[in-house]
């Protein structure tokens, strides 16, 4: 258990206060003698860094995320690792982050676990960093990338994961490149309401004859799409719309309006 003189007495005296309900904003300035004791529930002092990470106090968020992790807490692990990758309170490090996910994917999650979400997450970000390496510190390992993809994917059903290992099949990006294998994880992807799945899928649907459902899937993911996802929809969306004949269009305009209000792809 981490020495609590390294951590602060106000942070800690805060997360007193945070174990039953939201901090405010002058929880920040508490007495700096009051006593800590070291039973003090881990869980408290998570809510308490998200309180002050919500507030702006980013680095008194951080020693209390630290604290958290290092006794259990894998929220805390998580955002500490998402504060490392994204730069944020943080000088960006994606080793240390890295590291932080690593531990994450250790834990024994059950599926439906309250910390379901963090594991599957972490263990996209893992298979993201094997893709593509880090210099320096971690080398591309495809093969590393494609297990925790699929163990996110086929273990705790993310849509993320399922997107990732579809487009791996689709451009034989480790493995033996297959349409079959990529519709099918796209497709499961695109189920579960994932923008960019529902527009990789409709694209390869339109391209192998399926005109009608493949523009119709790229209209709707554009519709539902975020400005960085339309930047890259956009023009595949634009390009089958150009192709298909009129009465095609229509047809599939409809279709994507079906999609978009009964979310039926």
């Amino acid at each position: 258990m981490r020495d609590f003189a390294a951590f602060r007495a106000g942070v800690l005296a805060a997360a007193v206060a945070a174990s039953s309900l939201a901090l405010p904003s002058s929880a920040f300035a508490l007495d700096e003698k009051t006593v800590v004791k070291p039973e003090r529930s881990p869980w408290a002092v998570f809510r308490f860094g998200f309180s002050a990470y919500k507030q702006g106090h980013k680095q008194e968020a951080i020693e209390a995320y630290r604290y958290a992790a290092e006794n259990g807490q894998i929220g805390a692990s998580w955002k500490l690792a998402r504060m490392y990758a994204e730069g944020d309170g943080v000088a960006r490090d994606d080793y240390q982050a890295f590291k932080f996910f690593s531990e994450i994917v250790r834990e024994d999650v059950e599926p439906g676990s309250p910390d379901e979400s963090y594991v599957a997450d972490a263990l996209v970000e893992l298979g993201n960093y094997y893709r593509s390496g880090i210099p320096g510190s971690v080398e591309p390992n495809l093969q590393a990338a494609q297990d925790y993809y699929m163990r996110a994917a086929a273990t705790y059903r993310n849509p993320q994961a399922q997107y990732e290992i579809g487009k791996m099949f689709l451009n034989g990006e480790g493995v033996k490149q297959s349409l079959r294998q990529a519709g099918r994880w796209l497709q499961l992807a695109a189920e579960k309401g994932h923008t960019g799945a529902l527009a990789t899928l409709g694209n390869l649907l339109f391209h192998s004859g399926q005109t009608v459902r493949g523009l119709a899937m790229l209209t709707a993911a554009l519709g539902r799409a975020q400005p960085q996802e339309a930047e890259w929809i956009r023009p595949l969306q634009e390009e089958a719309f150009a192709l298909a004949a009129e009465s095609e269009r229509r047809t599939a305009v409809a279709l994507a309006d079906h999609m978009l209000t009964g979310d039926s792809q």
